[in-house]
């Protein structure tokens, strides 16, 4: 899974252009974008207006726009253009939340009204007359305007301009019209319509070109369908059944789709109208039918089977490959060992001539030309500061997957004080064709080098081998002054321990395998290990750090006793404080852990009056293990808020204060848990 936006299409070389990493290349390329409501032909939509899709970007302005109304003492008016069953509903719905907070805080709810614009003669169009009938009602009943002939020609700070009409006075404006279709897949090519819609066969299949796919609404069906779900939601098998089809070389299904539907269109309030064909029905009972077909819809995408016990790799599909592929694929079982057992040579030299290694006077011999090994020179007056880190993937997008291995490494040099000079890469990528491969190995490496070549660094040389799973890691080398240099034994009573990122990685990761994690806890976590520490470390620098360390497989409480132990004092922890991941206390609620977890729990023996602190529910997250995980510092305390502060404003925003340095007392346990 890569959770980026695709910004273009190369059909000659099969590859996907994607924002902020490099082209995923395709054999068979499958186009599920959906549609967004057309801003682009009204002057002044795309900067005034808030689409309804895509519906991410929704949420965040449509949340503001709450918090506005909320904040506001004024009476304010808000316009939804578009006069569909969408533009309906999200005029009804938006009228029923707003209109109850403002109730629940004690203020007028008729101080915000609504006005419906569509640019028809009636609202609903594709609906029947019974249905156009009851929702007039209720919008009449709910106090929404509905202006009708109203096609908008522009949009202003605070005003919706109507062809032929008198300027309609607004404060915010929803956009819910007609669907509109991203611009690449035409320019890259591919038969579309004039709205920019795909064109595709029966068979959900491009009508120009037989690689590609297209469903939902960004595909235009030889005999057309309005853009709506009940659509989408069927043609899902057809397409998933096909796409197997055209990767074995059979045969293909069509899709048919219904030649009527039912509509349920919700009012906002728990009530609901029903809409086929000729008839139409109201209800509370119809809402309550929605709200059950949509909760049973979406859970089956929140709510998956739990992993089974035997991962073994399925056999390969008979003719999921061409016979040369096959024949190469046959031959992996036999791959050699020792160096026999490295990427090829052709390969690698394809890799690096698309790679920017980087160059600095500094690293006299490196891969600008390369020789047996890096040659490094320290300067005068330095230190050479070395570690190494290598760990098998977590997660099956190798560019995300380079940028925490990188993170992770790093993080040994920032936690001494030194600033990244080069480094030196380890990966294996899982057997495959050649250009599998190259393709993995360049992910890779680029993932990495997005987060090693802004420190300042250089990427000196590696080795790369094949083997049975992706795993990657890197040799780092810093420099340091010698007085510059952090220790953990540097920890003096009074400091504040400052922790520069949330926990959490580890279990929600083991939550992720088990198919039992949100996506968005996943996101935060990935969010957070691809942050980079160095201005974290810098930081802490600035604000006086007397010792720092990187939280990472030990989990908190391992890396603290290693610290209090080095600097012989005590720490008291004060466990509410600690930062952490969305879902980890949820996940750790539930059981589930890291496999690395038992051992660090070992170390329990360190903290004082262990029954009391065990019964904690945040307890078992002090041991979780770390990938690339924050600094822990001990600052004195009359920098300690200020230094939180401003990593705060560097985008550690969770950093926080979490516990205190004390002089060793007379009980053996170093840590006391508040």
């Amino acid at each position: 899974l890569y959770h980026a936006e695709v910004e273009g299409l190369d059909l000659e070389n099969r590859e996907l252009r994607v924002a902020g990493r490099p082209g995923v290349p395709f054999v068979l390329l499958s186009i599920n974008t959906g549609s967004r409501p057309r801003t682009r032909d009204v002057p002044g939509a795309a900067e005034h207006a808030i689409p309804v899709k895509p519906i991410d970007r929704f949420l965040d302005r449509w949340e503001t726009l709450v918090a506005r109304c909320v904040a506001s003492r004024r009476p304010l008016r808000i316009g939804i253009v578009g006069g569909g069953a969408g533009g309906v509903e999200v005029a009804l719905a938006a009228q029923y939340r707003l209109q109850r907070l403002l109730a629940e805080r004690g203020e007028d709810p008729t101080r915000i009204r609504f006005a419906l614009l569509t640019q028809g003669p009636e609202i609903l169009p594709t609906h029947n007359p019974g249905v156009r009938s009851r929702f007039r009602r209720v919008l009449g009943e709910r106090g929404i305007e509905v202006l009708t002939g109203h096609r908008v020609v522009a949009v202003t700070a605070d005003a919706l301009l109507a062809q032929d009409q008198a300027p309609v006075a607004v404060d915010a404006v929803l956009w819910v019209t007609s669907a509109s279709a991203p611009d690449w897949p035409g320019a890259a090519g591919l038969a579309v319509t004039d709205e920019g819609f795909i064109r595709v066969d029966d068979h959900l299949r491009s009508v120009s070109h037989p690689e590609v796919f297209a469903a939902g609404d960004v595909a235009a069906l030889p005999d057309p369908r309005p853009k709506s779900g009940v659509f989408a939601v069927r043609q899902g098998p057809v397409l998933t059944e096909n796409l197997r089809r055209a990767a074995t070389g059979r045969g293909l299904v069509p899709y048919r789709p219904q030649r009527r539907f039912l509509g349920l269109i919700s009012t906002g309030d728990r009530y609901a109208v029903a809409s086929r064909g000729r008839w139409s029905l109201e209800g509370a009972w119809l809402w309550r039918a929605k709200d059950w077909i949509d909760r049973r819809f979406m859970d089956r995408f929140n709510r998956l089977p739990p992993m089974p016990a035997d991962q073994s790799a399925p056999a390969l599909a008979a003719g999921i490959a061409d016979r040369e592929a096959i024949r190469e694929l046959s031959t992996l079982a036999m791959r050699c060992g020792g160096c026999g057992a490295k990427v090829g040579s052709s390969v690698l030299t394809r890799v690096m001539q698309r790679l920017s290694a980087g160059t600095r006077a500094d690293v006299l011999v490196g891969l600008d030309a390369p020789d047996d090994a890096a040659v490094l020179m320290v300067p005068p007056g330095k230190l050479l500061v070395q570690s190494v880190d290598y760990f098998r993937a977590f997660i099956d997008d190798a560019y995300t997957f380079g940028q925490i291995a990188a993170n992770h490494a790093l993080g040994d040099l920032y936690a001494m004080g030194a600033e990244p000079q080069s480094v030196l890469a380890i990966a294996t990528v899982p057997y495959g064709r050649e250009r599998v491969v190259e393709e993995t190995l360049h992910d890779l490496m680029s993932g990495a080098l997005a987060i090693v070549g802004p420190t300042g660094a250089v990427l000196a040389g590696g080795h790369s081998s094949e083997g049975a799973e992706l795993a990657f890691g890197l040799t780092v080398n810093g420099l340091v002054d010698p007085g510059a240099v952090w220790r953990k034994g540097g920890l003096k009573p009074g400091d504040r321990l400052v922790l520069t990122k949330p926990l959490g990685t580890g279990t929600l990761f083991a939550a992720d395998m088990r198919r039992l994690a949100k996506g968005r806890w996943i996101d935060t976590a990935i969010a957070s290990m691809v942050l980079s520490s160095q201005a974290a470390a810098a930081c802490l620098r600035r604000h006086g750090a007397s010792a720092c360390t990187d939280v990472t497989g030990f989990g908190l409480l391992g890396h603290l006793v290693e610290m209090t132990r080095a600097s012989g004092v005590d720490a008291v922890l004060e466990i509410e404080a600690v930062p952490l991941l969305p879902g980890a206390a949820e996940t750790v609620a539930a059981g589930i852990l890291s496999s690395l977890q038992p051992q660090n729990l070992r170390l329990r023996r360190a903290v004082r009056d262990l029954e009391c602190a065990a019964r904690h529910p945040l307890y078992p997250l002090l041991f979780d293990p770390q990938t690339a995980g924050g600094l822990l510092a001990g600052v004195p305390a009359e920098h300690a808020d200020a230094c939180v502060a401003e990593l705060r404003t560097l985008g550690y925003g969770a950093a926080a204060v979490i516990g205190r340095i004390e002089a060793t007392g007379t009980a053996a346990e170093p840590i006391a848990i508040e």
